[in-house]
Protein backbone atom coordinates (compact mmCIF):
# COMPACT_ATOMS: atom_id res chain seq x y z
CA UNK A 1 0.00 0.00 0.00
CA UNK A 2 0.99 3.92 -0.73
CA UNK A 3 1.23 6.40 1.93
CA UNK A 4 2.30 10.06 1.92
CA UNK A 5 4.63 9.68 4.74
CA UNK A 6 6.73 6.67 6.26
CA UNK A 7 8.47 6.99 9.49
CA UNK A 8 10.24 3.72 10.18
CA UNK A 9 11.99 3.06 13.43
CA UNK A 10 10.90 5.31 15.63
CA UNK A 11 10.66 4.90 19.45
CA UNK A 12 6.81 5.76 19.23
CA UNK A 13 5.31 7.33 22.97
CA UNK A 14 1.88 7.19 21.51
CA UNK A 15 0.83 9.69 24.48
CA UNK A 16 -0.76 7.19 26.86
CA UNK A 17 1.96 7.22 29.29
CA UNK A 18 3.10 3.88 28.14
CA UNK A 19 6.83 3.27 27.27
CA UNK A 20 8.17 3.80 23.87
CA UNK A 21 7.84 1.05 21.46
CA UNK A 22 9.96 0.73 18.04
CA UNK A 23 7.22 1.06 15.29
CA UNK A 24 6.45 2.49 11.94
CA UNK A 25 3.73 5.24 11.12
CA UNK A 26 2.41 5.25 7.92
CA UNK A 27 0.26 8.80 7.07
CA UNK A 28 -1.93 9.10 4.37
CA UNK A 29 -3.55 12.70 3.84
CA UNK A 30 -4.33 14.44 7.27
CA UNK A 31 -4.62 10.77 9.14
CA UNK A 32 -2.58 8.15 10.61
CA UNK A 33 -2.93 5.48 8.54
CA UNK A 34 -1.21 2.76 10.21
CA UNK A 35 1.03 2.07 13.52
CA UNK A 36 3.28 -1.40 13.79
CA UNK A 37 6.43 -3.20 13.32
CA UNK A 38 8.02 -3.26 10.03
CA UNK A 39 4.76 -1.58 7.63
CA UNK A 40 4.27 -3.26 4.37
CA UNK A 41 3.82 0.06 2.92
CA UNK A 42 5.79 2.45 0.37
CA UNK A 43 6.27 5.68 0.13
CA UNK A 44 8.13 8.75 -1.80
CA UNK A 45 8.46 10.82 1.78
CA UNK A 46 10.41 7.93 3.91
CA UNK A 47 12.28 9.01 7.09
CA UNK A 48 14.91 6.77 8.96
CA UNK A 49 13.69 7.78 12.63
CA UNK A 50 16.22 5.24 14.16
CA UNK A 51 17.71 6.68 17.55
CA UNK A 52 15.27 9.46 17.63
CA UNK A 53 11.46 9.68 19.58
CA UNK A 54 8.01 10.46 17.43
CA UNK A 55 5.16 11.62 19.60
CA UNK A 56 1.62 13.27 19.03
CA UNK A 57 2.08 16.87 18.50
CA UNK A 58 2.01 18.97 21.62
CA UNK A 59 -0.99 20.62 23.02
CA UNK A 60 -0.65 24.20 24.64
CA UNK A 61 -3.07 24.05 26.98
CA UNK A 62 -2.81 27.83 28.17
CA UNK A 63 -1.89 30.33 25.20
CA UNK A 64 -2.58 33.53 24.88
CA UNK A 65 -2.58 33.22 20.74
CA UNK A 66 -6.02 34.20 20.04
CA UNK A 67 -4.87 36.96 17.60
CA UNK A 68 -1.31 35.96 17.01
CA UNK A 69 -3.27 32.65 15.39
CA UNK A 70 -4.20 35.40 12.74
CA UNK A 71 -2.03 37.96 12.70
CA UNK A 72 1.27 36.31 12.62
CA UNK A 73 -0.02 32.31 11.37
CA UNK A 74 3.49 31.45 11.01
CA UNK A 75 3.56 30.48 14.86
CA UNK A 76 7.25 29.77 14.76
CA UNK A 77 7.49 30.17 18.53
CA UNK A 78 4.89 27.57 18.95
CA UNK A 79 5.86 25.14 15.92
CA UNK A 80 9.67 25.46 16.91
CA UNK A 81 9.21 23.66 20.14
CA UNK A 82 6.77 20.80 18.44
CA UNK A 83 3.49 22.22 19.82
CA UNK A 84 0.85 21.63 17.05
CA UNK A 85 -2.42 23.15 18.92
CA UNK A 86 -3.02 25.85 21.24
CA UNK A 87 -5.86 26.51 23.15
CA UNK A 88 -6.80 30.25 23.21
CA UNK A 89 -8.81 32.46 25.45
CA UNK A 90 -7.34 31.55 28.59
CA UNK A 91 -7.29 33.81 32.03
CA UNK A 92 -10.87 34.87 31.01
CA UNK A 93 -9.91 36.80 27.79
CA UNK A 94 -10.52 35.81 24.56
CA UNK A 95 -10.54 37.72 20.91
CA UNK A 96 -14.15 36.66 20.62
CA UNK A 97 -16.90 37.43 21.09
CA UNK A 98 -15.65 40.79 21.24
CA UNK A 99 -17.28 44.50 20.78
CA UNK A 100 -15.05 47.26 22.54
CA UNK A 101 -16.32 51.11 23.57
CA UNK A 102 -12.69 52.04 23.02
CA UNK A 103 -9.46 50.13 24.31
CA UNK A 104 -9.24 46.95 25.66
CA UNK A 105 -9.43 46.51 29.49
CA UNK A 106 -6.66 45.01 30.89
CA UNK A 107 -5.79 42.92 31.07
CA UNK A 108 -7.40 42.02 27.46
CA UNK A 109 -4.62 44.54 25.68
CA UNK A 110 -2.56 41.51 26.56
CA UNK A 111 -4.27 40.33 23.18
CA UNK A 112 -3.49 43.69 21.36
CA UNK A 113 -4.98 46.99 21.03
CA UNK A 114 -8.88 47.74 19.42
CA UNK A 115 -7.96 47.10 16.15
CA UNK A 116 -7.23 43.77 16.71
CA UNK A 117 -10.23 43.03 18.39
CA UNK A 118 -12.30 42.73 15.40
CA UNK A 119 -14.49 39.47 16.32
CA UNK A 120 -18.43 40.81 17.96
CA UNK A 121 -19.24 36.86 17.35
CA UNK A 122 -17.66 33.73 17.66
CA UNK A 123 -18.39 32.18 13.95
CA UNK A 124 -16.50 35.51 13.43
CA UNK A 125 -13.50 34.74 14.46
CA UNK A 126 -13.72 30.72 13.41
CA UNK A 127 -13.60 32.90 9.89
CA UNK A 128 -10.85 34.83 10.82
CA UNK A 129 -8.88 31.39 11.05
CA UNK A 130 -9.82 29.75 8.30
CA UNK A 131 -8.76 32.67 5.89
CA UNK A 132 -5.60 32.58 7.95
CA UNK A 133 -4.74 29.41 7.59
CA UNK A 134 -2.35 29.12 10.90
CA UNK A 135 0.58 26.58 11.40
CA UNK A 136 -1.17 24.92 14.19
CA UNK A 137 -4.34 24.35 15.74
CA UNK A 138 -6.74 25.94 17.46
CA UNK A 139 -9.23 25.28 20.07
CA UNK A 140 -11.03 28.19 21.75
CA UNK A 141 -12.57 28.86 25.21
CA UNK A 142 -14.47 31.99 25.97
CA UNK A 143 -13.46 34.74 27.95
CA UNK A 144 -15.18 36.06 31.12
CA UNK A 145 -13.66 39.50 31.14
CA UNK A 146 -14.32 39.66 27.18
CA UNK A 147 -18.45 38.87 28.07
CA UNK A 148 -18.42 40.95 30.64
CA UNK A 149 -16.68 43.69 28.70
CA UNK A 150 -19.40 43.16 25.90
CA UNK A 151 -22.56 43.90 29.00
CA UNK A 152 -21.45 45.77 31.46
CA UNK A 153 -20.45 49.87 31.39
CA UNK A 154 -17.76 48.85 33.49
CA UNK A 155 -16.25 46.55 34.94
CA UNK A 156 -15.84 47.35 39.03
CA UNK A 157 -19.00 45.72 40.01
CA UNK A 158 -21.16 43.03 39.67
CA UNK A 159 -23.47 41.82 36.76
CA UNK A 160 -26.88 42.24 36.35
CA UNK A 161 -29.58 39.85 36.01
CA UNK A 162 -30.02 40.95 32.74
CA UNK A 163 -26.32 41.53 32.45
CA UNK A 164 -26.03 37.79 33.01
CA UNK A 165 -28.41 36.86 30.69
CA UNK A 166 -26.42 38.70 27.68
CA UNK A 167 -23.52 36.67 28.16
CA UNK A 168 -24.71 33.68 28.55
CA UNK A 169 -26.65 34.07 25.17
CA UNK A 170 -23.41 34.70 23.81
CA UNK A 171 -21.70 31.82 25.62
CA UNK A 172 -24.10 29.65 24.51
CA UNK A 173 -23.85 30.97 20.58
CA UNK A 174 -19.94 29.45 21.19
CA UNK A 175 -20.70 26.23 22.87
CA UNK A 176 -22.80 25.43 19.51
CA UNK A 177 -20.32 26.91 17.64
CA UNK A 178 -17.41 24.29 19.08
CA UNK A 179 -15.69 26.56 21.85
CA UNK A 180 -14.52 24.40 24.41
CA UNK A 181 -15.81 26.04 27.43
CA UNK A 182 -15.47 29.04 29.68
CA UNK A 183 -12.59 30.50 31.12
CA UNK A 184 -12.61 33.13 34.03
CA UNK A 185 -9.75 35.60 35.27
CA UNK A 186 -11.06 36.43 38.81
CA UNK A 187 -7.90 37.87 40.13
CA UNK A 188 -7.87 40.54 37.34
CA UNK A 189 -9.54 44.23 38.37
CA UNK A 190 -11.39 43.48 35.67
CA UNK A 191 -13.25 40.39 37.06
CA UNK A 192 -12.63 40.59 40.36
CA UNK A 193 -15.80 42.49 41.22
CA UNK A 194 -17.51 39.58 40.20
CA UNK A 195 -18.99 37.10 42.83
CA UNK A 196 -19.20 33.72 42.46
CA UNK A 197 -22.68 33.76 42.16
CA UNK A 198 -21.94 35.98 38.94
CA UNK A 199 -19.93 33.16 37.30
CA UNK A 200 -21.51 30.07 38.53
CA UNK A 201 -24.56 31.67 36.68
CA UNK A 202 -22.48 31.85 33.63
CA UNK A 203 -21.27 28.06 33.66
CA UNK A 204 -24.44 26.97 34.05
CA UNK A 205 -25.05 25.89 30.29
CA UNK A 206 -21.25 24.26 30.56
CA UNK A 207 -22.77 20.87 31.27
CA UNK A 208 -24.98 19.94 28.65
CA UNK A 209 -22.55 21.01 26.01
CA UNK A 210 -19.92 18.74 27.72
CA UNK A 211 -17.50 21.67 27.91
CA UNK A 212 -15.10 22.95 30.38
CA UNK A 213 -14.09 25.61 33.38
CA UNK A 214 -10.95 27.01 33.48
CA UNK A 215 -9.92 29.53 36.01
CA UNK A 216 -7.24 32.22 36.77
CA UNK A 217 -7.93 31.87 40.37
CA UNK A 218 -9.03 35.04 42.52
CA UNK A 219 -6.12 35.08 43.92
CA UNK A 220 -2.96 32.40 43.94
CA UNK A 221 -1.08 34.56 46.89
CA UNK A 222 -1.91 33.75 50.66
CA UNK A 223 -5.86 33.01 50.33
CA UNK A 224 -5.08 30.57 47.77
CA UNK A 225 -7.56 27.92 49.25
CA UNK A 226 -10.15 29.89 49.67
CA UNK A 227 -9.89 30.70 45.75
CA UNK A 228 -9.54 26.80 44.96
CA UNK A 229 -12.36 26.35 46.98
CA UNK A 230 -14.64 28.66 44.80
CA UNK A 231 -13.44 27.43 41.74
CA UNK A 232 -14.32 23.62 42.53
CA UNK A 233 -17.98 24.88 44.27
CA UNK A 234 -18.68 25.93 40.56
CA UNK A 235 -17.60 23.07 38.89
CA UNK A 236 -19.05 20.86 41.72
CA UNK A 237 -22.52 22.84 41.41
CA UNK A 238 -22.95 22.80 37.25
CA UNK A 239 -21.03 19.25 36.99
CA UNK A 240 -18.39 20.51 34.40
CA UNK A 241 -14.61 19.50 34.79
CA UNK A 242 -12.29 22.55 36.29
CA UNK A 243 -9.30 23.40 35.13
CA UNK A 244 -6.90 26.11 37.70
CA UNK A 245 -4.81 27.93 35.51
CA UNK A 246 -0.90 28.31 36.07
CA UNK A 247 -1.55 26.50 39.45
CA UNK A 248 1.04 28.26 41.57
CA UNK A 249 1.96 29.42 45.29
CA UNK A 250 2.95 33.05 44.47
CA UNK A 251 4.32 35.54 46.54
CA UNK A 252 7.22 35.31 49.01
CA UNK A 253 4.88 34.24 52.00
CA UNK A 254 2.98 32.46 50.16
CA UNK A 255 6.48 29.90 49.53
CA UNK A 256 6.70 26.45 50.87
CA UNK A 257 2.75 25.45 50.21
CA UNK A 258 2.33 23.71 47.50
CA UNK A 259 2.07 20.37 49.62
CA UNK A 260 -1.07 22.05 50.71
CA UNK A 261 -2.27 23.08 47.55
CA UNK A 262 -1.45 19.92 45.90
CA UNK A 263 -3.75 17.94 48.57
CA UNK A 264 -6.62 20.26 48.06
CA UNK A 265 -6.59 19.43 44.58
CA UNK A 266 -6.74 15.80 45.40
CA UNK A 267 -9.42 16.36 47.87
CA UNK A 268 -11.83 18.02 45.33
CA UNK A 269 -10.58 14.67 42.73
CA UNK A 270 -12.93 12.37 45.28
CA UNK A 271 -15.68 13.82 44.24
CA UNK A 272 -15.02 15.53 40.98
CA UNK A 273 -12.95 16.12 37.89
CA UNK A 274 -10.28 18.80 38.85
CA UNK A 275 -6.76 19.39 37.27
CA UNK A 276 -4.72 22.04 36.71
CA UNK A 277 -1.56 23.20 34.50
CA UNK A 278 1.96 24.54 34.70
CA UNK A 279 4.85 26.21 32.87
CA UNK A 280 8.01 25.40 33.76
CA UNK A 281 9.38 28.14 35.33
CA UNK A 282 9.85 29.97 38.70
CA UNK A 283 8.93 33.25 37.61
CA UNK A 284 5.32 34.55 36.04
CA UNK A 285 4.28 37.25 33.56
CA UNK A 286 1.63 39.52 32.79
CA UNK A 287 0.73 43.33 32.26
CA UNK A 288 2.19 45.20 35.35
CA UNK A 289 -0.15 45.10 38.85
CA UNK A 290 -0.05 47.96 41.55
CA UNK A 291 -0.60 44.83 44.06
CA UNK A 292 2.66 42.56 42.57
CA UNK A 293 4.74 44.79 43.48
CA UNK A 294 6.80 43.78 46.22
CA UNK A 295 10.49 45.18 46.82
CA UNK A 296 11.66 41.77 47.94
CA UNK A 297 11.01 40.10 43.96
CA UNK A 298 12.76 40.79 41.23
CA UNK A 299 10.36 42.47 38.47
CA UNK A 300 11.79 43.02 34.93
CA UNK A 301 9.20 45.50 32.83
CA UNK A 302 8.84 44.16 29.13
CA UNK A 303 7.34 47.26 27.87
CA UNK A 304 5.61 50.14 28.91
CA UNK A 305 2.75 52.61 27.21
CA UNK A 306 4.70 55.98 28.52
CA UNK A 307 7.97 54.97 29.03
CA UNK A 308 9.30 52.14 26.18
CA UNK A 309 12.54 53.36 26.74
CA UNK A 310 12.77 51.01 29.80
CA UNK A 311 11.82 47.82 28.57
CA UNK A 312 14.02 45.14 29.72
CA UNK A 313 14.97 47.09 32.44
CA UNK A 314 14.15 46.31 36.27
CA UNK A 315 11.70 47.96 38.32
CA UNK A 316 14.52 48.59 40.96
CA UNK A 317 16.87 50.15 39.13
CA UNK A 318 13.83 52.07 37.23
CA UNK A 319 13.26 53.42 40.57
CA UNK A 320 16.66 53.99 41.59
CA UNK A 321 16.85 56.22 38.20
CA UNK A 322 14.12 58.13 39.05
CA UNK A 323 14.74 58.93 43.03
CA UNK A 324 10.70 57.29 43.58
CA UNK A 325 9.88 53.95 44.85
CA UNK A 326 9.37 51.33 43.29
CA UNK A 327 5.51 51.79 43.58
CA UNK A 328 5.66 54.97 42.68
CA UNK A 329 7.94 53.83 39.35
CA UNK A 330 5.29 50.92 38.67
CA UNK A 331 2.46 53.72 38.69
CA UNK A 332 4.12 56.03 36.04
CA UNK A 333 4.90 52.64 33.81
CA UNK A 334 1.39 51.80 33.59
CA UNK A 335 0.22 50.52 31.24
CA UNK A 336 2.90 48.09 31.44
CA UNK A 337 3.94 44.52 30.71
CA UNK A 338 6.19 42.43 34.22
CA UNK A 339 7.70 39.60 34.74
CA UNK A 340 7.21 38.34 38.01
CA UNK A 341 10.24 36.07 39.70
CA UNK A 342 8.22 35.36 42.71
CA UNK A 343 8.21 31.82 42.76
CA UNK A 344 9.80 29.32 44.29
CA UNK A 345 11.43 26.67 42.00
CA UNK A 346 10.84 23.59 45.08
CA UNK A 347 6.41 24.28 44.83
CA UNK A 348 6.98 24.70 41.12
CA UNK A 349 8.78 21.96 40.88
CA UNK A 350 6.42 19.67 43.24
CA UNK A 351 3.26 21.31 40.47
CA UNK A 352 4.76 20.52 37.60
CA UNK A 353 5.57 16.48 38.77
CA UNK A 354 2.21 15.89 39.93
CA UNK A 355 -0.33 13.49 38.28
CA UNK A 356 -2.93 15.93 37.99
CA UNK A 357 -1.03 18.23 35.81
CA UNK A 358 -0.55 19.01 32.06
CA UNK A 359 1.93 20.88 30.59
CA UNK A 360 1.01 25.28 29.40
CA UNK A 361 3.08 27.99 28.44
CA UNK A 362 1.07 30.89 29.14
CA UNK A 363 3.63 32.76 26.79
CA UNK A 364 2.42 36.27 25.54
CA UNK A 365 3.37 36.66 21.90
CA UNK A 366 2.27 40.47 21.29
CA UNK A 367 5.56 41.00 24.60
CA UNK A 368 8.42 42.56 22.55
CA UNK A 369 10.78 40.90 25.56
CA UNK A 370 8.82 37.83 26.27
CA UNK A 371 9.38 35.67 29.08
CA UNK A 372 11.10 32.51 27.76
CA UNK A 373 8.54 30.23 28.36
CA UNK A 374 6.77 31.41 25.09
CA UNK A 375 9.38 29.97 22.86
CA UNK A 376 11.04 27.17 25.72
CA UNK A 377 7.90 25.58 27.01
CA UNK A 378 8.08 22.20 25.99
CA UNK A 379 11.57 21.16 25.13
CA UNK A 380 12.18 22.82 28.89
CA UNK A 381 9.97 19.81 30.34
CA UNK A 382 11.71 17.32 28.00
CA UNK A 383 14.67 18.21 28.60
CA UNK A 384 15.53 19.99 31.70
CA UNK A 385 13.17 18.32 34.19
CA UNK A 386 12.29 15.13 32.68
CA UNK A 387 16.33 14.04 31.30
CA UNK A 388 18.15 15.87 33.94
CA UNK A 389 16.25 16.58 36.99
CA UNK A 390 14.22 12.70 36.63
CA UNK A 391 11.53 14.94 37.96
CA UNK A 392 9.35 12.24 35.79
CA UNK A 393 9.86 9.57 33.35
CA UNK A 394 10.02 10.25 29.42
CA UNK A 395 6.74 8.50 28.65
CA UNK A 396 5.10 10.81 31.67
CA UNK A 397 6.44 14.40 30.36
CA UNK A 398 4.85 13.54 26.62
CA UNK A 399 1.12 12.69 28.15
CA UNK A 400 1.19 15.84 30.17
CA UNK A 401 1.27 17.35 26.89
CA UNK A 402 -0.25 15.07 24.59
CA UNK A 403 -3.08 12.38 25.85
CA UNK A 404 -3.76 14.14 28.92
CA UNK A 405 -4.97 17.76 27.77
CA UNK A 406 -6.58 15.79 24.30
CA UNK A 407 -8.82 13.95 26.97
CA UNK A 408 -9.70 17.41 29.49
CA UNK A 409 -10.72 19.42 26.72
CA UNK A 410 -12.44 17.18 24.51
CA UNK A 411 -9.78 17.75 21.21
CA UNK A 412 -11.51 14.34 19.47
CA UNK A 413 -8.59 12.56 17.57
CA UNK A 414 -5.61 14.29 19.06
CA UNK A 415 -3.29 13.62 21.40
CA UNK A 416 -2.83 9.55 20.68
CA UNK A 417 -0.82 8.20 18.17
CA UNK A 418 -3.55 5.88 16.75
CA UNK A 419 -4.63 4.49 13.37
CA UNK A 420 -7.43 7.30 12.51
CA UNK A 421 -6.66 9.75 14.62
CA UNK A 422 -4.87 13.41 13.09
CA UNK A 423 -1.38 13.19 11.79
CA UNK A 424 -0.17 15.74 14.31
CA UNK A 425 3.06 14.40 15.34
CA UNK A 426 6.70 15.24 16.38
CA UNK A 427 9.88 13.75 16.03
CA UNK A 428 12.99 14.67 18.38
CA UNK A 429 15.70 13.24 19.95
CA UNK A 430 15.32 12.91 23.59
CA UNK A 431 19.25 13.19 24.30
CA UNK A 432 19.43 16.40 22.66
CA UNK A 433 16.15 18.34 23.01
CA UNK A 434 16.59 21.87 25.20
CA UNK A 435 14.99 25.50 25.63
CA UNK A 436 17.38 27.86 24.22
CA UNK A 437 15.57 30.76 25.57
CA UNK A 438 16.59 32.59 28.72
CA UNK A 439 15.06 35.81 30.24
CA UNK A 440 18.19 37.72 28.85
CA UNK A 441 17.60 36.20 25.07
CA UNK A 442 14.09 34.89 25.14
CA UNK A 443 12.90 34.91 21.17
CA UNK A 444 14.79 31.74 20.54
CA UNK A 445 13.99 28.25 19.01
CA UNK A 446 14.44 25.15 20.82
CA UNK A 447 17.11 22.71 20.36
CA UNK A 448 16.34 18.94 19.11
CA UNK A 449 13.03 19.11 17.31
CA UNK A 450 13.71 17.37 14.00
CA UNK A 451 10.33 17.17 12.66
CA UNK A 452 6.65 18.46 13.26
CA UNK A 453 3.63 17.60 11.06
CA UNK A 454 0.43 19.67 11.47
CA UNK A 455 -2.74 17.26 9.92
CA UNK A 456 -0.35 15.70 7.67
CA UNK A 457 1.68 18.65 6.85
CA UNK A 458 5.44 18.60 7.14
CA UNK A 459 5.15 22.48 8.49
CA UNK A 460 8.85 22.29 10.67
CA UNK A 461 12.36 20.70 10.10
CA UNK A 462 15.82 21.16 12.40
CA UNK A 463 16.11 23.91 9.71
CA UNK A 464 13.49 25.54 10.60
CA UNK A 465 9.84 26.54 8.96
CA UNK A 466 8.71 24.70 5.72
CA UNK A 467 6.18 27.63 4.98
CA UNK A 468 3.85 24.72 4.86
CA UNK A 469 0.95 25.40 7.18
CA UNK A 470 -1.77 22.98 7.68
CA UNK A 471 -3.70 24.13 11.31
CA UNK A 472 -7.18 24.47 11.29
CA UNK A 473 -10.10 24.78 14.24
CA UNK A 474 -10.31 22.18 16.22
CA UNK A 475 -14.24 21.67 17.52
CA UNK A 476 -15.56 20.59 21.25
CA UNK A 477 -15.69 16.59 21.45
CA UNK A 478 -15.76 14.45 23.88
CA UNK A 479 -13.81 15.00 27.21
CA UNK A 480 -12.73 11.90 29.28
CA UNK A 481 -10.76 12.90 32.56
CA UNK A 482 -8.65 10.65 34.07
CA UNK A 483 -7.43 11.27 38.06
Amino acid sequence: MNCDVLIRNAAVLDGSGAEAVRADVAVVDDRIAAVGPELEWRSNDTIDADGLVLSPGFIDVHTHDDTAVIGNPAMLPKLSQGVTTVVVGNCGISASPVTLRGEPPDPMNLLGTAQAFRYPTFAAYLAAIAEARPAVNVGALIGHTALRNNHMDRLDRTATESEIAGMRAQLEDALEGGALGLSSGLAYLSANSATTEEVMRLAEPLAAAGAIYTTHMRTETETILDSMREAFEIGRMNRVPVVVSHLKCAGIANWGRSGEVLEALEHAQQTQETGCDCYPYAAGSSTLDLRQVDERVKITITWSSPHDEVAGKNLAEIATGWNVTQMEAARRLQPAGAIYHSISEQDMRRILGHRATMIGSDGLPLDPRPHPRLWGTFPRVLGHYCREEKLFPLPTAVHKMTGMPAQRFGLAERGLIRAGNAADLVLFDAKTIEDSATFADPVQPAKGIERVWVNGVLSYTAKGATGQRGGRFVARGRTTWIQ
